[in-house]
């Protein structure tokens, strides 16, 4: 197990990237996805790269067996924190680097693995693909969300920083709102990854559109504000099924199902 990058940046992360409007957004939209294309609980869970189970949990408090598999023993104790009482029993925490998933498993099959904003922190997709396409059972769901390699200038841009927003036309790379380098891919080549790990993908979305470009414009989003953030949410949870929005989207949602 390689060092702990996520250590100094898990607080960060875990209590206030998702508290934000953005990150609560994030939850909901990609959590009302899921729901169109997984099997009904019990069925098995892995989150591949979960962090402190964000996006899991909310599948466990309504029966859903999770596993949560992460690199990060800082990230891990966060999840520990999290662990809804009610559900402490459907969820295990297990500690170990994505690339080598399906042996930390013990070469189980799951009827559901998801990959949450994993990706871009990598050099190279291929590998984390392959190891997803693995662990999942014969008709099981392959979830992938990343970053979107042709929405690439939309934060320079909003942010004003026009000499950035041309050179990020043709770019992969940035320094992401965490401060950690990002890579970002398109839903094509992540689809014909998944085509080469027997997956078929079934559809794609979009995942920030609106709260994206308001935030980096410099507008403040209240997090407080319930029935706004619904409305949010809503509008968002739209934009994310429809072109040409969901293309415009900074980041994408990519699910396939295995053969």
């Amino acid at each position: 197990m390689s060092e702990d990058v996520w250590a100094e940046l898990a607080g960060q992360f875990a209590d206030e990237a998702y508290a934000s409007v953005k990150g609560r957004v994030r939850t909901y939209v990609l959590h009302r996805h899921l729901l169109e294309h997984l099997p009904p609980p019990p069925a098995r869970v892995l989150d591949v790269g979960g962090g402190a189970g964000h996006q899991s949990f909310p599948l466990a408090r309504t029966g859903y067996e999770v596993t949560v598999l992460d690199p990060s023993r800082a990230m891990l104790d966060k999840a520990e924190q999290r662990l809804p009482a009610e559900a402490r029993d459907r969820v295990t925490l297990l500690h170990a680097d994505g690339e080598k998933a399906s042996e930390a498993v013990g070469g189980e099959r799951f009827d559901a693995v998801l990959c949450h904003g994993v990706l871009g922190y990598l050099d190279r997709p291929e590998p984390l693909v392959e190891q997803l396409c693995r662990c999942a059972a014969p008709g099981g769901l392959v979830s992938i969300m990343t970053a979107n390699a042709e929405a690439m200038a939309v934060r320079p841009a909003m942010e004003q920083r026009w000499e950035d927003a041309l050179a990020a036309f043709d770019s992969r790379t940035e320094i992401g709102v965490l401060g950690v380098p990002g890579r970002a891919d398109t839903v094509d080549e992540l689809s014909e990854l998944l085509r080469a790990g027997d997956v078929e993908p079934l559809r794609w979305y979009g995942v920030w559109l609106f709260v994206d470009w308001l935030g980096f414009g410099g507008t403040e989003l209240d997090p407080s504000d319930e029935r706004r953030v619904a409305a949010t949410a809503a509008a968002e949870l739209e934009a994310s099924r429809r072109d040409p929005y969901r293309g415009l989207s900074r980041v994408f949602h990519l699910v396939g199902r295995k053969n």
